[in-house]
């Protein structure tokens, strides 16, 4: 066997590999939704009161959508708690008021750095009732194993008492 035989399994292996990761990358667009986070907009982190964010909470935009404003600081979320009903669905904008923070939903397909001066938005609807912690996932200093929250989605009537 000569050495431009090797050549032609190794392009052909190469090939295959390429293949199957670009198949891989349109299931996952395709079949499970994998979408990488809308860029929202660059904010100045030194004033976020004259933002958006100076009021982070959860609104109601009508047609069972809401809104999610949201402040990432050492150490913890700014809303703590959100609650929505089943079938939501929410939109997260949020950013950092000093370092970078990371943003997971668990059980969810929303992750993204949460970096000062970017808005990071995803939007995801919510089609089990249940209750979803939101973690930061880049190290963020000494207590930032406890920066977590949570999202209780429940039945619609429950989350007007709930976000007043």
């Amino acid at each position: 066997m000569h050495i431009h035989e090797y050549e032609r399994y190794y392009i052909i292996a190469f090939t295959g590999i390429l293949g199957v990761f670009f198949a891989a990358l349109i299931a996952g667009a395709v079949v499970f939704g994998v979408r990488a986070p809308d860029a929202g907009g660059f904010i100045n982190p030194t004033r976020l009161d004259e933002t958006e964010f100076a009021n982070p909470g959860v609104y109601d935009m009508g047609n069972n959508e809401y809104n999610v404003i949201m402040v990432a600081r050492m150490w913890s979320f700014d809303p703590a708690e959100i609650v929505v009903p089943e079938g939501a669905t929410v939109t997260f904008n949020v950013t950092s008021a000093d370092i970078t923070h990371g943003f997971i939903i668990e059980r969810h397909n929303i992750n993204f750095e949460v970096i000062p001066g970017h808005v990071a938005r995803a939007e995801i609807t919510f089609n089990e009732p249940g209750e979803f912690r939101y973690i930061c996932h880049e190290y963020c200093g000494r207590l930032h194993h406890a920066m977590h929250a949570g999202i209780t989605v429940t039945a619609s009537d429950e989350v007007a008492q709930a976000n007043d």
